[in-house]
């Protein structure tokens, strides 16, 4: 489990993401009604673990890498909406990838994050063609918050009229009314278990360990053992699973995946 000297190191202690998102943030997806795909570009593996993690708390898909080389070829693959890009990387500098990112992926909406706040080097990243910029330290919900106005502004995103809800199969969270229902059926869920069930059904077909859900729905600075986490799937289990195909699976060795039933 991270610690909160970790997270200082990281410079993003502000944000705990296991936090229901407020009134005035409605989900947005592309405006297909897919999910918004972004790219993280960043040689720190901790700091692109926790922005990759508040990003998929969004219900975006997001993938990172750690050089140039590697941004590129996730450009061409991914195609993303969005990317968060580091200026200092270990194998070129952010202002000059951003050329090459934009030759394959022109409209790509770019963030720039940088722990240089002179004037000029805000005004050498808005000229490199970045559409924002944001220095370190900075925390998760500016970074979220920033980049949720750049892809509406640029036409990339629509919100969700009716709400924010998830759907994993047949089971259903609205996030707003805090309810969910399984086959048309209301499942009462403890704040607890919903935060977990959220967590789970953000992340669909994605195994997360025991430490990951510790950290995003009991925050990081949980003192408590991971038997907590086990705990809390049972109780989902009993509730979600009863008497139905299951959606929650362990993965021995490896964490726990909410997928859809197989019938």
């Amino acid at each position: 489990m991270r610690s909160r000297a970790r997270r200082d190191r990281i410079l993003v202690p502000e944000m705990n993401t296991s936090r229901p998102r407020g009134p005035g943030r409605p989900a947005l997806t592309r405006t297909d009604g897919a999910p918004l795909r972004v790219l993280v570009v960043d040689d720190d593996p901790d700091l692109a673990e926790v922005l990759s993690g508040a990003l998929r708390y969004e219900g975006w898909e997001v993938r990172t890498a750690g050089d140039g080389a590697s941004a590129l070829a996730e450009v061409r693959e991914l195609l993303p909406d969005a990317i968060v890009l580091d200026v200092m990387l270990p194998d070129t500098d952010g202002f000059a990838l951003l050329r090459s990112l934009r030759a394959v992926r022109p409209d790509v909406c770019v963030l720039f994050l940088t722990a240089r706040d002179a004037v000029e080097d805000r005004i050498a990243g808005i000229t490199a063609g970045g559409d924002d910029y944001v220095t370190k330290p900075f925390s998760l919900e500016e970074v979220v918050a920033r980049l949720r106005g750049l892809l509406r502004r640029a036409g990339m995103a629509r919100q969700l009229e009716d709400g924010p809800r998830l759907t994993v199969g047949d089971l259903v969270m609205d996030e707003e009314a805090r309810e969910v229902t399984r086959g048309g059926e209301l499942v009462e869920l403890s704040p607890t278990e919903f935060e977990l069930l959220r967590l789970l059904m953000r992340n669909p077909r994605r195994v997360l360990s025991k430490a990951q859900i510790l950290d995003r729905v009991w925050s990081y600075d949980f003192g408590g053992q991971a038997h907590v986490v086990e705990l809390y799937i049972s109780y989902l289990r009993k509730k979600v699973d009863a008497g139905r195909p299951p959606m929650i699976h362990t993965v021995r060795g490896a964490g726990y995946v909410l997928k859809p039933a197989v019938r």
